[in-house]
């Protein structure tokens, strides 16, 4: 199978100009600063945890300045990261650059090679296949990093199950899941066992992760959207009860309900 052709790219030179600068920023700043100095892989972590959670708030936003702003950052870490594993003789961006274009080529034998996948779905089930034979894991589940969020984390372990064929046939059979486990939640509550109400929540939860996948809607996305809109509501209720002269903790639930009745219609 021939190679694909890309179409021209006319900034191209300006683009490996400015990843050229970065380097060349990166390399001075390591070189001359106290604080990039030194930095560690392990003293670097935290930190570009913290810019991948803001690129997530600047998405969710839509903020696009800030999205540019916030994949600076994160590009900015991966070169450090690179930087200073040149350091230890270990790789440098080269390697790191070299490494993800093999790894794609690799995982798309349908461009790249003479696999066939005419949907989304066939993509993800050879990338899975190809993943777990890459990996040698002993398990589809084995790549889930197990520091992701629950609810993430739930979302990548039932798409893995997907990509070997161990999924539900339709939305259908997911939602009367999600009626099941909510009857169970409500049985172990009403009988007043924690344990067991702890487990059947999981479950409900589980399954709720798996309907929103089936019926397209990312659950996270979901959750943090309802979390803004409560905050920018009960911000309200703050603001506008204060106006009235009154106080937060002293106001009735009736009371309360109509700043937040108030809130719900801006």
């Amino acid at each position: 199978m021939s190679q694909p052709r890309s179409k021209p790219d006319t900034q191209r030179p300006e683009k490996l100009a400015a990843f050229d600068r970065l380097l060349t920023v990166m390399d001075e700043l390591r070189e001359n600063c106290p604080w990039d100095k030194k930095q560690t892989w392990e003293t670097l972590r935290h930190l570009t945890i913290e810019e991948t959670y803001e690129l997530s708030d600047a998405i969710l936003e839509d903020d696009h300045e800030e999205v540019k702003k916030e994949l600076g950052d994160l590009m900015l870490h991966m070169v450090f990261y690179a930087r200073i594993a040149q350091e230890k003789g270990e790789f440098d961006v080269a390697d790191v650059l070299h490494g993800i274009c093999e790894k794609l080529i690799y995982r798309h034998p349908h461009i790249y090679g003479d696999t066939k996948a005419d949907n989304e779905a066939e993509v993800k089930a050879n990338w899975e296949k190809l993943k777990l034979k890459e990996k040698g894991n002993k398990s589809v589940l084995g790549g889930v990093p197990k520091s992701l969020p629950a609810m993430v984390k739930a979302m990548r372990i039932q798409e893995k199950a997907r990509g070997v064929g161990f999924d539900w046939d339709d939305q259908e059979q997911v939602w009367n899941k999600v009626q099941e486990e909510l009857g169970e939640f409500k049985e172990e509550i009403d009988k007043g066992d924690q344990e067991a109400s702890l487990d059947e929540f999981g479950d409900l939860l589980f399954s709720m992760v798996n309907y929103a996948r089936f019926v397209g809607i990312d659950p996270e996305e979901a959750l943090e959207r309802t979390n803004k809109k409560f905050i920018k509501r009960f911000q309200y209720l703050e603001s506008e009860s204060k106006k009235d002269g009154k106080r937060m903790g002293e106001m009735s639930l009736e009371e309360m309900d109509e700043y937040w009745e108030k809130a719900k219609s801006l």
